[in-house]
């Protein structure tokens, strides 16, 4: 049996898979002063569920907001940096650049490691090896001055290491014998890439985070263990399942953990529903997270931000907003209603919850406009309290000077106009048509808002998972190992040559497939290319299965496909630029399990008609409930209580339930 167990923000998900393709989910209330509570809790319940002993599990995959949580919180260990004398402040100094062009009192984040904890190495490597050797008495006088300092972890980010990881390698050897009980992070094996102020800010990134989440692994695995369950494998940022060791070693690379498993089921159940076209988006109780498949792929990046810090990482591209269930609405200084970024989250949780949350939530909207069902139990047999609700909306109108209805629609449009921003921004601001596209929503509030959504995208097609509210853990199920190096080479002209590139792209390769266990299944390379005097490149990709015949590009092919990239981006291409190969990354993956789910075979029938509020009218629509059988039709107005979410049908609205559980829904007006 195949488990994942994905823990968000305000909720602990949990999905266990049996040979036959059976789906048994659970959801538990995330307990955020110690995780590995609620992980340990989900577990127990979903396999009470599927009748199943921890010894049926033959793996167990994690996702977690752990380390993402931490840096937002500021929970981050104490770090020291060393980096080439002359370049201690790259932190500090950044990219001159505004993240908001016109407010030019926003101040970028403070840096992880403060002035006093950031120290010089004597040395220097340039593009023929080192102009200044770093000699080894005065490495280990460094490193007794840093033992001074009592830092909890240390990185190490050396000028032009990416090409000659030479002294880096050196300092860390002296670190791990003088420091033993200190983490260390190395530049040249973490990013292996140029830009000295990415590179470094990923590095001390890493650092900070790996002694929280090296506990936390260490502690979970220790209680799997005793329970008879298999070590966790944890769920990367890129979509595919490493070691906890790995992990707890390098925190950077897990940043966006959750939110990957969620992309790898949507690409699963699109796959199976034979839609290639697919948009979307994950609402959460905290925040929302929108991707693109587009013909089955989903685009990466290795440049992101988190909580104003690049990532140099390979990355799913996704794009979050702070738009949930948790969501808190509140009035802004000019008197318009204003919904997140602060989240009730699982402490104390919406109004309804009942737990001594006093602010209003889209949670609590919802619940009042009917769209949730206060006699149908949340996670953990959690009962919603409309009372509490609408006192905490009412507050809200009060100030607003709105009727209590009013207020609480007009909380859910304003947290679906943040959403849609979303939804844009992946879509229509990078030339991609939405109305080409099928919208999947996932996470417990997504079904809620899907329709609504697609509607004022012109999408007539919604694809709404049987498992939605637990997306993220299938996926984590259904991952597969995988493993990533990257390397600057920065080759033009004669440099380009077709033995030069395969030499990289071999050596590349190589490594990749030795860190990877078990036989690799797919192997991708990923060429970054830019014309001379570019500051930032373009992607070319290509992949092959390793069992078959090696068919890479050539340079000329290389430089036509980046030439169609460049027009397809920016409109035009340049035929008489010289083409440069900044970076080369390769991605290899292990074999992924079969994974087929079923739908229930109960069928589900409506029990009663209850109004439901649409445009400012209450409106009878059916409610049902449970998991709808293969087959079943479904039109709105309705309601369905599925296991872990609840999906809206709008009038208008209708279809039906294919053979995995997906609910196929289609606007009949648009259409």
């Amino acid at each position: 049996m195949l488990l994942g167990v994905d823990v968000g923000g305000t909720f602990t998900d949990a999905v266990l898979v049996g040979e036959d393709g059976a789906v048994h989910t659970g959801k538990v209330p995330s307990t955020p002063s110690r995780e590995s509570e609620g992980v340990l809790a989900a577990v127990r319940l979903v396999l009470a569920r599927a009748g199943a002993r921890p010894q049926d599990v033959t793996r167990f995959s994690h996702g977690m907001t752990v380390a993402t949580n931490a840096l937002l919180e500021g929970r981050t260990a104490r770090t020291a940096l060393i980096a080439t004398a002359g370049f201690t402040d790259v932190l500090e100094l950044a990219r001159q650049a505004r993240a908001r062009l016109y407010r030019l009192c926003a101040a970028a984040p403070e840096p992880l490691v403060p002035a006093e904890l950031r120290f010089a190495a004597q040395e220097r490597i340039g593009p023929d090896g080192p102009l200044q050797a770093l000699d080894p008495a005065a490495a280990r006088a460094l490193v007794g001055e840093i033992a001074r300092a009592e830092p909890q972890a240390v990185a190490v980010s050396l000028l032009h290491s990416y090409a000659d990881p030479s002294h880096e390698r050196l300092l860390g050897e002296i670190l791990a014998e003088l420091l033993p009980g200190v983490h260390v992070s190395l530049s040249s094996e973490l990013v292996g890439t140029f830009r000295e102020y990415e590179r470094t800010a990923t590095t001390v990134l890493d650092a900070a985070l790996s002694p929280l989440l090296a506990d936390y692994l260490g502690d979970l695995g220790r209680q799997t263990a005793a329970i008879g369950l298999a070590e966790p494998q944890v769920m990367q940022s890129s979509g595919g399942l490493t070691d906890a060791a790995q992990a707890g070693a390098h925190a950077a690379l897990t940043v966006l953990s959750g939110p990957a498993g969620g992309v790898g089921g949507a690409l699963l159940l699109a796959e199976l529903a034979q839609e290639p076209q697919v948009l979307c988006f994950d609402m959460g109780g905290t925040s929302c997270d929108v991707c693109l498949i587009d013909d089955l792929h989903v685009p990466e990046t290795a440049e992101r931000v988190i909580a104003g810090r690049p990532l140099s990482l390979p990355a799913l591209d996704i794009h979050t907003v702070g738009a949930g269930g948790g969501s808190i609405a509140w009035r802004d200084a000019g008197g318009a209603l204003r919904v997140g970024p602060a989240s009730a989250g699982a402490a104390p949780g919406p109004a309804c919850y009942g737990h001594g949350g006093v602010a209003p939530t889209v949670t609590d909207a919802n619940l009042i406009l009917g769209r949730l069902l206060e006699d149908s139990p949340l996670a953990g047999g959690l009962k919603l309290d409309r009372p509490a609700a609408e006192q905490a909306v009412s507050r809200l109108a009060r100030e607003l000077d709105l009727d209590l209805m009013a207020c609480a629609e007009g909380i859910v449009r304003v947290a679906e106009a943040e959403m849609l921003g979303a939804l844009r921004l992946m879509t229509v601001e990078r030339g991609i048509d939405p109305r080409g596209f099928a919208l999947m929503p996932f996470g417990g509030a997504g079904p809620l808002h899907a329709a609504a959504l697609a509607r004022e995208l012109g999408i007539s097609r919604v694809l709404c998972p049987r498992a939605s509210g637990v997306l993220c853990a299938l996926g984590l199920a259904a991952a597969a190992p995988r493993r990533d190096v990257a390397r600057t080479v920065i080759l033009a002209g004669e440099a380009l040559s077709a033995e030069r590139l395969r030499d990289e792209r071999a050596a590349l390769i190589s490594e990749a497939l030795e860190a990877l266990p078990g036989s690799p299944a797919l192997v991708r390379v990923r060429h970054e290319l830019r014309y001379g005097g570019q500051a930032f490149e373009l992607p070319v990709e290509e992949s092959l299965d390793p069992s078959g015949p090696a068919a890479w590009l050539d340079p000329e092919q290389l430089r036509s496909a980046f030439a169609r990239a460049h027009e397809q981006r920016y409109g035009y291409r340049d035929e008489t630029a010289q083409v440069e190969l900044v970076n080369m990354r390769v991605s290899a993956w292990g074999e992924a399990p079969a994974l087929r789910p079923r739908a229930a075979s109960a069928t589900v029938a409506a029990t009663e008609t209850r109004p439901v509020v649409f445009a400012g009218e209450p409106v009878p629509a059916a409610v049902l409930r449970g998991e709808p059988a293969p087959g079943t039709q479904l039109a709105g107005p309705a309601l369905c209580a599925l296991p872990d979410a609840t999906l809206l049908i709008p009038p208008g609205w209708s279809g039906e339930v294919d053979a995995h559980g997906t609910v196929h829904l289609r606007d009949w007006k648009a259409a």
